[in-house]
């Protein structure tokens, strides 16, 4: 059932509490660009996406892929809030502990409601592309979602999936690129520059989109848009912060793969309050 603005603000707050919960009992994994993808992915689970957490094999549904699997609390939360079997809230703070569902990627193995494994990067838009083609040649209204990240489209599958996706004219596959700034190793603009970026998914034949990816009501008109573009698939390059939420996270290479200490779980979560 649809959510009110302020009822996703609300569960998109409760997500980043998790993740930076999860992060700090595992003392590693990945805040940063999990925080920085919170509200794309709660408008997906919460309003957008045609998706059942009771039946979650149910074969007309939407899916959706972290191609950034790295950025797996943010998905792990979500999916808890949004009810799943197979992703229990209580044991989020299990994140990368041995035998626990919750593993530093996304893994079906351990968690069958997830679409794919991922995490190792360059490869999501490829499998959303296959799962659009499924979904043509069965007649079902399905459409995949995946979500990139900035450093990740530095790879060349990208771009080759990408050019696969305008020759085959996937209208039912949406690419959204986590488009914060910042990868592993620092600037993304200081390691190799993606920019302009929005031209270059329309050179590659894409209809796109540009907005604030924190900005709810504009994830939301920009997916609506998407839906609408026939004849190409969609990209939408969504201007995030790294950090999201937490002031000293915000826009901060360090918190790409370093986990907050006791005493930062304790201030960010007192600012998320």
């Amino acid at each position: 059932m649809p959510k009110s603005l302020d009822e996703l603000q609300s569960i998109a707050k409760q997500v980043r509490r998790e993740i930076i919960e999860m992060t700090g009992a595992a003392k590693s994994g990945h805040p940063g660009g999990s925080l920085s993808a919170v509200e794309v992915v709660v408008e997906l689970f919460f309003d957008y996406m045609r998706i059942d957490p009771r039946n979650p094999k149910w074969p007309d549904r939407d899916r959706f892929i972290l191609s950034k699997g790295h950025a797996a609390p943010v998905l792990y939360a979500v999916m808890a809030e949004a009810g799943y079997a197979d992703t229990p809230i209580d044991k989020l703070n299990t994140l990368r502990k041995l035998g626990s569902v919750y593993q530093g990627h996304p893994d079906v193995r351990f968690i069958p409601s997830l679409e794919a494994s991922t995490g190792s990067l360059g490869g999501g838009l490829s499998l959303a592309l296959g799962m659009g083609l499924a979904a043509r040649l069965d007649g079902r209204p399905s459409r995949t979602y995946v979500m990139l990240g900035d450093g990740e489209i530095q790879e060349g599958q990208i771009w080759e999936a990408a050019m696969a996706g305008a020759f085959h004219k996937l209208d039912n596959v949406v690419a959204i690129v986590d488009y914060n700034g910042i990868q592993l190793d620092g600037f993304v603009k200081d390691i190799m520059e993606v920019a302009p970026l929005a031209e270059k998914w329309r050179a590659f034949g894409w209809h796109t989109v540009e907005i604030n990816g924190h900005d709810i009501p504009a994830i939301q008109k920009a997916l609506r848009e998407a839906q609408a573009a026939k004849g190409k698939p969609s990209c939408i390059v969504a201007h995030t912060v790294k950090g999201k939420g937490v002031s000293f996270m915000e826009n901060n290479p360090k918190f790409h793969g370093t986990a907050p200490t006791p005493a930062e779980v304790e201030m960010a979560l007192q600012e998320l309050r």
